[in-house]
């Protein structure tokens, strides 16, 4: 193995405490980096609990909540802080924001951007003003303008880099999203998850977890389950999730008198997700629009439970070599319906939970993406 390299990592929140993709996928790689070599070190906006939750690797400069001057403030004050202690190798950056008040603190020190989404217009579908987009988008070309490698999660979001931001191909390097393959190999059947769960053995259940946004598709998912009942009518669809859609989606569900056939779940801790997917026939991820990867889609394939999604972004990338069958025709509700018919009335081919586990763990496991992203630091570095 290479020599060591020292990395400062920039991400949002602990997924502890503010639980997300981008989150999830920050701790991830903390974890498992220094086995491939890259000490870590990072900073992050939360509580004073966050330094002992992360084994006394990550620091929050400043609480979430906490005005974003004082964010800004105390996210530079904190990085002068750790420059001092030690310069860093290479800087890695997972949210714009607040890799602003870094600027001009690591001189030429390398600096690798992980690109978890477009913020400005993730922000704008969820109902920001023009002006905050506006601004967001400035400060996302700002900071992707000085990186000298960018790490996207599909090709898809690749070309969006390219063409949006205007970053050069030749920098973009493609790392998929990781999961901790084995914490989602529960050892419950789905019979037994079931029981667990207080869901029905007698009933093909379809999970889906999502943030309760208007981008995720649930509003047509429902719609989807009202064209799929008509053929399966013992048909239950859990969503699991929060967010400022939920009296919209409750609306939909009375209207189309689905209080039967859909259940919302709200927040799933941590800790059972894996039983949730597990206790599934199948889990869907029905996106409209913006989807880079889909880490949802790869925690259900590692609990053995095979995943549909809509052809958007990066979501066909994810899933279509272990079987296209999983990618649905459109995102429409008609479509969709008719791909969970098909899928559970086995017109369509879906691998079992042996191929999904495999397929998840030698693709996607967090020590094979963390090797991968510690070679792109490596190249940074080697570039100067």
């Amino acid at each position: 193995m290479s020599a060591p390299l020292d990395s400062l990592q920039i991400g949002m929140h602990w997924f502890g405490e503010r639980p997300g993709g981008l989150d999830r996928m920050f701790k991830a790689l903390v974890e498992s980096l220094p086995a491939q070599g890259v000490n870590v070190r990072g900073l992050v906006a939360g509580s004073a609990d966050v330094l002992r939750d992360s084994g006394g690797v990550v620091e929050a400069f400043a609480g979430a909540g906490e005005r974003l001057h004082t964010r800004m403030w105390q996210a530079r004050r904190h990085s002068l802080s750790l420059k001092r202690a030690q310069a860093p190798d290479v800087v890695a950056t997972h949210f714009a924001l607040y890799s602003v008040p870094t600027a001009g603190v690591f001189g030429r020190i390398p600096r690798v951007v992980h690109f978890h989404g477009p913020w400005a217009d993730e922000s704008a579908v969820e109902g920001r003003g023009r002006l905050s987009h506006v601004m967001r988008r400035a400060i996302e070309r700002a900071v992707y303008r000085h990186a000298s490698r960018h790490i996207v999660l599909s090709r898809a979001f690749g070309e969006l880099l390219e063409h949006q931001y205007g970053v050069p191909e030749s920098s973009i390097r493609i790392v998929p999203g990781c999961v901790e393959t084995e914490r989602f190999e529960v050892a419950q059947s789905r019979a037994e998850a079931r029981a667990l769960l207080d869901l029905p053995n007698d009933r093909p259940v379809v999970f889906c977890i999502r943030r309760l946004v208007a981008r995720m598709g649930l509003e047509e998912l429902i719609d989807a389950i009202y064209v799929a009942r008509q053929s399966m009518p013992d048909i239950l669809l859990v969503i699991a999730g929060k967010g400022p859609l939920e009296p919209a989606l409750r609306a939909k569900i009375a209207a189309r008198r689905l209080e039967s056939h859909v259940r919302l779940a709200g927040f799933v801790p941590d800790e059972a997700l894996p039983l949730w997917y597990r206790s599934a026939e199948l889990s869907i991820v029905p996106t409209l629009t913006l989807e880079g990867f889909g880490l949802t889609t790869i925690e259900s394939l590692a609990a053995g439970t095979p995943v549909l999604v809509t052809p958007v972004g990066g979501l066909p990338e994810a899933v279509a070599p272990l079987s296209p069958d999983l990618v649905m025709p459109s995102i429409g509700y008609q479509a969709i319906g008719s791909a969970l018919v098909d899928a559970l009335l086995g017109r369509r081919a879906l691998p079992d939970a042996s191929a999904c586990q495999d397929y998840a763990r030698t693709r996607f496991d967090r020590s094979v993406v963390a090797a991968q992203v510690a070679e792109v630091y490596r190249e940074a570095v080697a570039q100067g």
